[in-house]
């Protein structure tokens, strides 16, 4: 046996149990790879099928006879739709506000105060509808509303004030659970020698801390905005006449056949909200991008 040989038996056999090892790894993930690749299939196919029948000619939904957008100029026409499509849009806005307010005050709370006496119920209470049913959730603030308006005459009614107000009690825990998170990880050294060089404790977290938990607070108003758009269950409860949320509107007509019309305003919630995700995505890496 040669020199070369004998020096280069060991290195070979490393080498090519390595790529034995790649090709067993990669062997044992394209199932992995398989199975998301049908999660997504799964998730947005719909979704595309959905945008594509909005151009579809024929009424029926499921059958293709050509292109057009007769079915958007139907839209613009339909009265019903559009009042309460701005009717959600309007609630969804006035929610994810206070919301923001709300949960980044909890969480602020829980996060820069320590122990405090009756943090654990605050917290629980805080949290409590995450985990709640909506059922539960809405038939409870219905009660609620009633008594109210039994007792001292107010909400004078159901409409855009109880939804609201019924969205904001859910929406602030999303909220405060994603504005927390990112308060619990942020280095407080720069507050710190902040108010070393004088700076009051209000100047600090609005020059500071707002803007280094910013897209933190991005996200929350997103997400509490979506929660609320999307809402079926706690509306059906709270709502009264003439508050026909978006939700409402479709799942009623729905039941009765769908329309090409729900298509086409389904595909521009779909643009509006893609548009916003994207500008949403490219705030929250402005920051980590100029970073030196």
């Amino acid at each position: 046996m040669s020199k070369a040989a004998v020096g280069a038996g060991p290195g070979s056999g490393s080498s090519l149990d390595s790529d034995l090892g790649k090709d067993s790894f990669h062997g044992r993930r394209w199932p992995l790879y398989s199975l998301l690749a049908f999660g997504y299939a799964f998730l947005y196919v719909p979704v595309l099928l959905l945008i594509i029948y909005s151009f579809n000619e024929s009424r029926l939904v499921t059958v293709w006879a050509g292109f057009s957008t007769k079915w958007y100029g139907e839209l613009l026409r339909n009265q019903q739709l559009l009042d309460a499509a701005w009717l959600s849009v309007r609630i969804a806005a006035v929610n994810a506000s206070i919301a923001l307010v709300l949960g980044t005050l909890a969480a602020n709370a829980l996060v820069r105060h320590g122990r405090f006496r009756g943090r654990t119920g605050f917290e629980l209470l805080l949290t409590a509808p995450l985990v709640m049913p909506d059922v539960i959730i809405g038939l409870s603030l219905l009660l609620l509303f009633v008594a109210l308006q039994q007792t001292l005459g107010w909400p004078p009614g159901r409409g855009f004030t109880t939804i609201t107000i019924a969205h904001i009690t859910f929406s602030m825990a999303y909220v405060a659970v994603i504005v927390r998170a990112r308060l619990a990880r942020m280095d407080r050294s720069l507050e710190e020698a902040a108010m070393d060089l004088g700076a009051r404790p209000l100047k600090v977290y609005l020059s500071i801390t707002l803007p280094l938990i910013a897209p933190a607070l991005l996200a929350g108003w997103l997400l509490a905005f979506t929660l609320s758009l999307d809402d079926l269950v706690i509306a059906s409860f709270v709502s009264g006449p003439g508050s026909t949320t978006l939700p409402m509107l479709v799942y009623a007509s729905v039941r009765m056949g769908v329309s090409p019309q729900i298509n086409a305003l389904a595909t521009i919630i779909v643009a509006v909200v893609s548009l916003a995700v994207v500008i949403a995505g490219l705030t929250m890496r402005r920051p980590q991008g100029e970073r030196p």
